[in-house]
């Protein structure tokens, strides 16, 4: 029975609207004045307070900051005769949940108790109602004849679902896990016989990672506009979700969505983003900035070469500005300066944190216990952005004339099921793709098998003549050592496959309001 604290020098009067909630399954604490009310919730557990704003003695926005200090999360309601706007003002920088003026009848009061007390639980019986009724509909749209457009809306309407059913029943998010396996299967086979499609195709085909800059950045910049370009690592769609409506108060928001090119790994994905190229054009154009090699850190060494080329290539003479930020120190020094960098054309900012987290998920117990699922994981990406240099930019930059674009360079899917992979002590060591020497996977249904990577638009030497790519949630475990490297990264974040998490990805215009 929820408990609520009513505090009224009239309480007497108001013992109808006590009664109506009792009816109602309220346990009703009533006090005539504010030190009784402070004295209460010192010693006693409430739920909720209705607190006067004009008692004689200790008022209600004195009581208020006492109730705050003894406990800042408990909900308080204000109930004035007064419509004064310094009051409202005063009250709500005290932290009020709500306000009301006198007279109040009881259905108000019902009304203001359901919505603070019993929220959640509405929000989620709507939302699990909702999605039963979409259920049926979203299973129609996933088949072997979807879209590609058609699939960046399921996917936009799985991850909306996923958030909104929260922590709710657990066997409803049985069900939303089953439909978003079952999506993914059917997306798997969607790439593996469309992708190479697009990459023949100059025009039938999605916004891909070689095609960002001269979508979203470029024709700003020839419109005189500064911009401000900023790459988070590894940032999925549900997490932009959460980033997002901190950002609106700031920002008008367009978001778009573009697809990742295969492998989704960052020496491949961020690369063309840089260079405006497929990573083969790049090794044939510019072979002293297509370094070979396993280690991601060294194939990434370049970036700002390849964006002045293919700033160079656009016609676009630009001094511009490109920072990467690895740690919290970086991102500080970054911050401290955004001013000055808004002063030029195009910045261009890498944010490595969203990508540290996935990799140290993997290698501690700590963060993995911390995080267990997306919806934790998400939580503490969107703890991480509160507190942020990356969030210090964007607020100094609303004060700037600039435009920014937020985007990534692909995503990553919590890999639950492996599959064996054979190939020769050459091949790479990743876990959502390998490329090398006559490779093979125990399971044919989980892989993107390229025997010729150059159709890919990927580079080959003859150490490579073929790749293979993760599809849904699987990920690849040498038969060496099968037990230990299995038991290590099952319910790891990876990336570098083909997944809607992985491939799918916001692309976003914001300009300051």
């Amino acid at each position: 029975m929820p408990s609520i604290l009513w505090a009224d020098d009239e309480i007497d009067q108001l013992q109808s609207h006590i009664i109506f909630l009792e009816k109602r399954g309220f346990d009703i604490t009533p006090v005539s004045n504010g030190e009784d009310a402070v004295s209460l919730i010192s010693t006693e557990s409430f739920d909720m307070v209705f607190l006067d704003e004009q008692m004689p003695g200790m008022d209600g926005l004195a009581t208020l900051e006492k109730i705050k200090n003894l406990n800042p999360s408990l909900p308080v309601v204000m109930i004035t005769k007064s419509e004064e706007e310094s009051i409202m003002e005063d009250a709500i920088g005290g932290k009020i949940s709500d306000y009301l003026i006198k007279p109040v009848n009881p259905n108000q009061i019902l009304l203001t108790t359901k919505r603070l007390l019993e929220r959640s639980r509405i929000q989620n019986e709507k939302s699990a109602q909702g999605y039963l009724r979409k259920f049926n509909e979203i299973s129609s749209r996933i088949h072997p004849g979807t879209h590609w457009k058609e699939w960046i809306d399921i996917y936009k309407e799985l991850t909306q679902w996923q958030i909104d059913l929260g922590a709710g029943d657990e066997a409803l998010q049985q069900v939303l896990e089953d439909q978003f396996e079952q999506a993914n299967k059917e997306f798997g086979k969607f790439i593996e016989n469309e992708y190479k499609n697009w990459l023949d195709s100059e025009d039938n085909h999605p916004t891909l990672s070689p095609d960002i800059f001269n979508e979203y950045v470029n024709p700003l910049l020839e419109k005189g506009e500064r911009v401000m370009f900023f790459l988070v690592d590894c940032m999925r769609y549900d997490q932009w979700l959460v980033f997002a409506p901190i950002l609106s108060k700031y920002y008008s928001i367009d978001t778009d969505f573009y697809y990742s090119i295969l492998p989704t790994a960052t020496p491949y994905s961020r690369n063309s983003i840089f260079a405006g190229l497929y990573p083969l054009e790049i090794e044939n154009m510019y072979p002293d900035l297509w370094q070979k090699g396993q280690d991601e850190t060294s194939l990434n060494r370049h970036e700002e070469e390849l964006l002045k080329r293919q700033m160079d290539r656009a016609g676009l003479d630009l001094n511009f500005k490109y920072e990467k930020i690895l740690n919290a120190e970086e991102g500080k020094r970054v911050a401290d300066k955004i001013h000055n960098y808004a002063q030029s054309k195009l910045g261009a900012f890498v944010f490595n944190f969203v990508d540290t987290l996935v990799h140290s998920r993997s290698d501690s117990d700590v963060i993995k216990e911390l995080a267990p699922d997306e919806s934790a994981f998400r939580s503490i990406t969107e703890a991480w952005f509160q507190h942020s240099s990356l969030l210090q930019m964007f607020k100094a930059l609303a004060d700037e004339d600039v435009t920014l674009v937020i985007t990534t360079d692909h995503g990553s899917v919590r890999a639950l099921r492996d599959t064996k992979v054979y190939g020769d002590r050459d091949t790479a060591t990743n876990l959502r793709y390998k490329y090398g020497r006559n490779l093979k996977a125990d399971e044919s249904n989980a892989v993107i098998f390229i025997d010729d990577p150059e159709e890919y638009k990927l580079p080959a030497d003859g150490l490579v003549n073929n790749f293979l790519i993760a599809r849904e949630d699987y990920y690849f475990v040498y038969p060496t050592n099968y037990n230990k490297y299995q038991n290590r990264y099952k319910d790891t974040f990876q990336h570098g496959g083909a997944s809607m998490e992985e491939m799918i990805l916001p692309v976003a215009i914001l300009r300051p309001k």
